[in-house]
C-alpha cells in the first residue's frame, strides 16, 4: 500500500508585512466602479510580496469588513520610450476583493 505524503508548507518569502504595507492604494477606474456597484467587489493595488490570505486579513483590519473572496493579478509593466531610450514601467499586483452582501466600502 502506498501512503501519500503532504508537501511541506510553503515558507514565506520576504519580510512579514503590516496591513498598511499590503494594501498600497485603491484603484478607482470606470471598470472598478462598475464592479463595485454590481458585484460588491473592490480593486486595490497591493504589494508584490503579498499573498491572498495577507490581502484578506489586511482589508478586514483596515476597513472593518468581511471578505468573501480575493482574486489577484500580476500585471506586467508597460513599455515606455523617451526620445531614443526605451524602458519598462514597474510590475505590480492587483487584487479584486469581493465582500459579503451586508458590507460596503466608501472611498469618497
Amino acid at each position: 500500500m502506498v501512503t501519500l505524503r503532504r508537501p511541506p508548507q510553503a515558507t514565506r518569502k520576504g519580510p512579514a508585512l503590516e496591513p498598511y504595507q499590503v494594501v498600497l492604494r485603491p484603484l478607482i477606474t470606470e471598470k472598478a466602479t462598475h464592479v463595485s456597484e454590481r458585484h460588491n467587489a473592490y480593486t486595490f493595488e497591493v504589494s508584490t510580496l503579498a499573498t491572498k490570505t495577507e490581502i484578506k486579513n489586511a482589508i478586514e483590519t483596515l476597513f472593518n469588513v468581511k471578505v468573501a473572496d480575493v482574486r489577484i493579478q500580476n500585471r506586467r509593466g508597460k513599455l515606455r520610450r523617451h526620445r531614443l531610450k526605451s524602458g519598462r514601467m514597474r510590475n505590480w499586483k492587483k487584487a479584486i476583493v469581493a465582500l459579503h452582501e451586508e458590507y460596503r466600502i466608501d472611498f469618497y
